[in-house]
């Protein structure tokens, strides 16, 4: 299995246990790395993983509660509101990952750790989500061609 895919298994796992039972980041993160060991490089990034979630979780909690208004977070499974919040970290705010990538990425997840309605659930929010912040960039791109053609 990919590195990164494990490091987002453990921020997953993290973010799950954080959610459900509101223990402490730091020691439950290090607890899921005792467990299942990853290079430094992929501690790291499970470490940024965790850490950006947690430091935009209303921005994120929104951008959700936007593009699934008739599941309300606190009726969503705690897996598939993870699932969406670290994806939307990594494309929407960080923007490290391309946003093919980390929707592949998190359906996978949901496959792996979600109900059979999971994948799907996940697919369509982030769909909508990545549709509605490229619209934007296209339309900017659209209009500079047409200045250029003037």
């Amino acid at each position: 299995m990919k590195l990164r895919r494990r490091a987002r298994m453990i921020a997953l796992q993290a973010l799950y246990e954080i959610d459900s039972v509101n223990h402490d980041s730091a020691i439950v993160l290090e607890e899921r790395l005792a467990a299942h060991p990853l290079s430094s490089e992929g501690a790291d990034f499970a470490r940024a993983l965790l850490n950006g979630v947690l430091a935009h979780l209303p921005q994120l909690d929104d951008m959700i509660h936007t593009h699934a208004p008739e599941w309300p977070l606190e009726q969503m499974s705690i897996i598939d509101r993870n699932v969406l919040r670290i994806a939307i970290y990594e494309f929407a705010i960080n923007g490290d990952t391309p946003v093919k990538v980390a929707i592949n990425e998190a359906v996978e997840l949901a496959k792996i750790f979600g109900s059979d309605s999971s994948r799907r659930f996940v697919n369509g929010v982030l769909g909508t989500l990545a549709t509605q912040i490229a619209l934007p960039s296209s339309r900017q791109a659209a209009a500079r061609s047409r200045a250029r053609r003037s």
